[in-house]
């Protein structure tokens, strides 16, 4: 692949080339790649309709350009590296010609239970090699991959896998996280009582644990795959052609299907991890992320496979079976590029060092973080006690919309500055607005985030819901994609994001939407209402502060605590459970009805000593009912 910047000036000018000519910029990048046919135009957009079109008429398949094209110089280097759950677990390494033909042999499976290009797939997995495969599997026939992270309860699993009408699940008896077996099977089974559309359950065995099949649906991996052939052609795909599905938490309930296609993707998320990460030969690259997020998809799969990377993907917990176990990791396989989220970091913070002590950590090069920005005490523990000062840390700022990272340093290149994402990437043209909408100019300043210009790996459209993807993103600000995020740009130009704007909370770097809580906690019998906000919490970043109204008074708070928990853990999943539940005989609402959350999130950070004006309020009386019960 080409050179990418390596020096600051160089950056200096890669960023003024793709700002004045990014046409030119993006198609010198996309032509090392391999196409079946080259594009007619390289970009056609109007973030008005909203209509973004990257390479149309280019012809590819991403599964060619991850795997085919590597194996004359690669087909003996290791592509995956996997690292089980139970560290006493044998490590599996897939070199680039194995994971070639596992990849189509499940492919072959894929198409023997009925799949074709263009058919939506579920793929509900534990961290196993065999996700990683799924994945490239779907691609390479074409077909659309839908991830749902293997920690949603069954009704959200339902609901994403109607929301794309898909025709087959691929899951697994169960999983291993940490001293725990999750029992996936009977989640999978549970959901597909209420989707039609399944036709087929492709069932891989990592347990053992005993499981119910139904005849005629239900198949079992290893037995498909003796009847498969590694021999599958590549499906050719047009640039624009749906690649993935993959759904975040929505502001208004139901989750957003984020639609990504082929070719803008494929080139973005590889030119974003050379370039940031300043990816060389034969280094080992870990990303602790799980593939149901977005960061799995672009920086464990793709990004890393088509670069031709070893990539490490891990089945554990941070803290199993010690708070040593991700230092272990970098020292076993002498990891050099070590990517992970700052909620993983603070828990780590806060455990002995002589956790961190006991391992050799100087394979490390370039330090990384990802899912919400990295608060500066947590910034200078990874940096001090990681890193050892020798590692740039990568504080990536990104979402699953874009696809790929947007503002971040590049390792080595970009002086950082602790909480600060630094400055745009090449080819993101950022903008600062005020609550008018108009755009501010210069540097010190705050203010609404916004990008004006496309970018190759950016979402085209919510699947199915096209009116919803301009209403979120485009209609806020006319004629620029809105992030949801605040941001500040210091003196120096640098961006420092400040958190959502809007009502989703980031907890352990997980985008959960309020409205989906409330909705969740709301299917309660004796709950009247219910308003969630976010507050701040030292090692997930946020937690979740529920205030709940109740139809009469509840006759045990801690019991009714615990059904709501329960209500949210099977609607949801346990990662959307709030921390606090407070119990109150009224929400602050305008006289319009609107809750004001701004007092309620001001009263969960214990913070009131300006709970601005009240007075607007229509029983302004509830907000002391409410300071008095805080917890």
């Amino acid at each position: 692949m080409s050179k990418i910047v390596t020096s600051f000036s160089e950056y200096q000018d890669a960023y003024k080339q793709s700002v004045e000519n990014p046409e030119q910029f993006w198609s010198a990048i996309a032509e090392e790649f391999t196409w079946r046919r080259k594009w007619d135009k390289t970009l056609e957009w109007d973030f008005n309709k909203p209509e973004v079109k990257w390479f149309q008429g280019g012809k590819l398949n991403i599964t060619e350009n991850c795997l085919d094209r590597h194996l004359p110089e690669r087909a003996n280097q290791t592509a995956i590296i996997w690292e089980p759950n139970d560290p006493n677990d044998a490590t599996v390494k897939l070199t680039y010609q194995e994971l070639f033909d596992k990849v189509c042999q499940f492919a072959n499976v894929l198409k023997n239970n009925g799949a074709k290009k263009g058919d939506r797939i579920c793929i509900y997995m534990p961290m196993v090699p065999e996700l990683a495969i799924a994945v490239l599997a779907c691609a390479r026939i074409g077909a659309v991959h839908s991830v749902v992270f293997a920690g949603f309860s069954s009704s959200s699993l339902a609901g994403r896998i109607n929301d794309a009408s898909c025709n087959i699940v691929l899951t697994s008896d169960g999983g291993f996280r940490g001293g725990k077996t999750i029992g996936l099977k009977s989640i999978v089974d549970e959901a597909l009582e209420q989707c039609p559309s399944v036709e087929k359950s492709i069932v891989l065995q990592r347990t053992g644990e005993e499981v119910s099949m139904k005849e005629g649906r239900d198949v079992w991996w290893h037995d498909e795959l003796a009847k498969a052939s590694n021999n599958c052609p590549a499906e050719e795909m047009d640039a624009e052609d749906l690649l993935f599905i993959l759904y975040t938490s929505g502001s208004t309930g139901k989750p957003k299907g984020m639609v990504h296609t082929c070719g803008g993707y494929m080139v973005y998320t590889n030119y974003t991890f050379r370039t940031a990460f300043q990816y060389k030969e034969q280094e080992i690259y870990w990303c602790t992320a799980d593939v149901g997020w977005i960061t799995g998809h672009s920086y464990i799969v793709y990004g890393p496979l088509s670069t031709g990377a070893t990539t490490l993907m891990f089945e554990g917990v941070p803290s199993y079976p010690d708070m040593g176990r991700f230092w272990h990791v970098v020292e076993k396989h002498k990891v050099n590029i070590f990517y992970t989220a700052p909620t993983a970091i603070r828990a780590l913070e806060k455990a002995d060092l002589s956790f961190v002590n006991k391992y050799d950590l100087s394979s490390l090069r370039v330090l990384g973080t990802v899912g919400e920005p990295i608060n500066e005490e947590a910034w200078h523990w990874y940096d001090e006690h990681i890193g050892k000062g020798n590692c740039p840390i990568i504080d990536t700022w990104w979402q699953t919309e874009t696809g790929g990272f947007m503002i971040s340093p590049i390792a080595d290149v970009t002086k950082t500055k602790p909480a600060f994402a630094t400055l745009p990437l090449p080819g993101i043209q950022p903008a600062v607005m005020d609550a008018d909408g108009k755009e501010l100019d210069g540097n010190g300043l705050e203010g609404r985030l916004c990008v004006k210009f496309p970018w190759p790996s950016m979402a085209r459209t919510i699947y199915g819901d096209h009116e919803r993807f301009k209403n979120t993103y485009f209609s806020t600000f006319p004629g620029k994609y809105f992030t949801g995020d605040g941001c500040k740009r210091d003196e120096d130009g640098y961006y420092r994001i400040t958190g959502r704007v809007d009502d989703v909370i980031i907890v352990s770097g997980h985008n959960l939407g309020t409205a989906e809580i409330e909705n969740a906690i709301d299917e309660h019998e004796n709950v009247c209402e219910t308003a969630v906000v976010g507050y701040p919490h030292d090692i997930k970043g946020s937690s979740i502060y529920a205030y709940v109204t109740c139809y009469h008074d509840p006759e045990n708070d801690d019991t009714l605590r615990k059904e709501i928990l329960d209500l949210v853990s099977r609607t949801i999943g346990p990662i959307a459970k709030p921390e606090k539940i407070q119990f109150v005989s009224g929400l602050p609402k305008t006289r319009s009805g609107k809750i004001m959350r701004r007092i309620l999130r001001k009263i969960a950070e214990k913070d009131t000593s300006n709970l601005g004006d009240t007075s607007t309020l229509l029983d302004p009386g509830v907000v002391e009912d409410i300071m008095q019960g805080v917890l």
